[in-house]
C-alpha cells in the first residue's frame, strides 16, 4: 500500500468495527470490491474507497454520527457547511488534509464515499423511471460544482458552462444537493425488487437486482475482512462487464484530481 491506501485502510477497518458496533449494515461496492476479490486489497492505482448503505441504515448513520469519534467525522449534504455540495456522504480523517479541484473548494481530510442504497422498483422499466427523477438532479448539481477540463468532451464541458447560466442567488447549490438525497429517500422502496446506488458514477448501470447484494458477505481486503455484495460477481459484471480483466496500462492510474495532500497536517487547524 502507499501513504494513502494505508490512511484508507485504517478508515476503513475502523468504520467496519464501528458499523459492527452500531449495527449498521454496510457494503463495498465499485472499484473497492473489485479491488476485494481480485486483489485481496486496493486495486494497486486506486486511492479510493467506496461504501454503500442501505438507506434506512444510511439515515439512522447520518442521524446519529455528527461528531467528531476517534478522529474521523462524517459531513452529509445536512450538515449544514455550504462548501460541501455532494448529495451523498462522506467519512473523513481529521488528521489530514485534502483539496480536490472543484468549482468551491472544500478543504477536508482523507475520505470514504458513503452512499445510500435505494429499493426503486419491481420491473426494470420502473426502476428506470425512478432512477431517472434523481439522476437529472444530481447530473445539474455535478455540472454546476465541477470544472471544466480539456481532456473532456466538449458537449460535456458545454454543458457545465450551461449548468452554470443559472446563478447562484437564484439556484442554491446546498439546497439542491439535499433536494437530491430527499428524492431518492422518497423513492426508496425497503421491498423492491430493483436497488441502486442512485448518486454512483456509472448512472443507470448502478441498477440491479436487490438479491444481487444480499446478505452482507465478509470478504478479505489486505488482510482483514469488510462486507461486500452476497452476489459479488452479477453485481460487478453488471456495472462493469469485463471486471476480472486488468485495464491497459495507460488506463491505470487515478482520476481524482488534487489541488492540496497533506497526510500529516489536520485541514481543523488550517
Amino acid at each position: 500500500m502507499n501513504s494513502i491506501q494505508e490512511k484508507l485502510f485504517y478508515m476503513l477497518k475502523w468504520f467496519h468495527e464501528y458499523c459492527m458496533r452500531e449495527g449498521i449494515q454496510y457494503y463495498a461496492i465499485g472499484g473497492t470490491m473489485i479491488g476485494a476479490i481480485r486483489h485481496q486489497g486496493f486495486i494497486p492505482w486506486d486511492d479510493d474507497i467506496d461504501i454503500a448503505i442501505p438507506r434506512g441504515d444510511y439515515n439512522k448513520l447520518i442521524r446519529t454520527f455528527t461528531n467528531i469519534i476517534d478522529g474521523y467525522v462524517l459531513e452529509s449534504p445536512y450538515s449544514g457547511n455550504p462548501d460541501f455540495l455532494y448529495s451523498y456522504a462522506k467519512l473523513y480523517d481529521t488528521s489530514t488534509t485534502l483539496v480536490e479541484r472543484t468549482r468551491v473548494p472544500c478543504k477536508r481530510g482523507v475520505y470514504i464515499d458513503v452512499f445510500p442504497l435505494d429499493g426503486i422498483g419491481n420491473n426494470i422499466e420502473e426502476a428506470e423511471r425512478a432512477f431517472k427523477k434523481v439522476d437529472r438532479k444530481n447530473m445539474f448539481l455535478m455540472a454546476r460544482t465541477c470544472v471544466i477540463q480539456d481532456d473532456r468532451s466538449w458537449y460535456k464541458n458545454a454543458s457545465i458552462i450551461l449548468a452554470r447560466a443559472v446563478p447562484s442567488f437564484a439556484l442554491d447549490d446546498k439546497k439542491l444537493s439535499i433536494s437530491v438525497d430527499k428524492t431518492a429517500s422518497h423513492i426508496n422502496d425497503e421491498s423492491s425488487v430493483y436497488v441502486a446506488n442512485m448518486m454512483g458514477a456509472y448512472r443507470y448501470r448502478e441498477i440491479t437486482l436487490r438479491e444481487y447484494f444480499g446478505k452482507p458477505t465478509l470478504y478479505p481486503f489486505e488482510g482483514v475482512k469488510i462486507f461486500g455484495p452476497e452476489k459479488y460477481d452479477e453485481y460487478l459484471s453488471g456495472i462493469y462487464s469485463n471486471w476480472r480483466e486488468l485495464p491497459p496500462v495507460e488506463k491505470r492510474y487515478t482520476k481524482h484530481d488534487l489541488v492540496t495532500l497533506d497526510l500529516e497536517k489536520s485541514y481543523l487547524n488550517s
